[in-house]
């Protein structure tokens, strides 16, 4: 299990999440956190040190997602307090940072449907419950936060004004349907 390299495994898990497969999601998750594990924070360069908080972030978030949909939800918190206590008390921003990678590349929208879903549709105790909360808060916060930041491909267009010759004008004065005004291309 160590010889496996961490960041295949949680891949791995990511697409086992996206197909369903959650006990093989569980399972990709906890090789890479074991495979992470076998090695002491002080062996890694500083820039080795942030591929592996990504890692080991994005694998506890596919373990909890998988674990509220086997309905292990001792198992969720457990991974939820250590992922906010971890994430949330360093000061270097790591945590919000994976969150909005995650987010750019579509994978955070998976953890989020999977805390929904249990937040709404499970009736849990007070501490799972609030710790559960709590994390889909930060992941709605980051979804929004992201969706604000222009990508490069709309900030162009907002420079230019224009996207392939097609330029915005106003309707002229005193046109109020959208069907007695068309665009025209220059």
């Amino acid at each position: 299990m160590a010889d496996r390299r961490p960041e295949k495994s949680c891949e791995q898990a990511c697409e086992s999440l996206k197909q369903q497969d959650y006990e093989v999601a569980v399972k990709h998750c906890t090789e890479a956190l074991f495979s992470l594990s076998q090695y002491p924070p002080t062996c890694f360069p500083e820039a080795c040190q942030a591929e592996i908080n990504r890692i080991k972030i994005e694998s506890l978030l596919y373990r909890i997602a998988s674990s509220l949909q086997l309905k292990n939800y001792g198992k969720a918190d457990e991974d939820c307090r250590h992922v906010l206590g971890e994430g949330l008390a360093k000061e270097d921003h790591t945590f919000r940072a994976v969150l909005c990678c995650m987010h750019l590349k579509g994978k955070l929208q998976i953890v989020s449907n999977a805390l929904s879903k249990s937040l709404t549709g499970e009736s849990l105790n007070g501490m799972v419950t609030k710790d559960l909360t709590r994390l889909k808060t930060l992941l709605v916060e980051t979804e929004a936060a992201a969706g604000k930041v222009p990508s490069l491909y709309h900030v162009e267009d907002l420079e230019e004004g224009s996207q392939d010759g097609w330029q915005f004008r106003p309707p002229p004065r005193g046109v109020t349907s959208s069907e007695e005004y068309t665009l025209c291309k220059r």
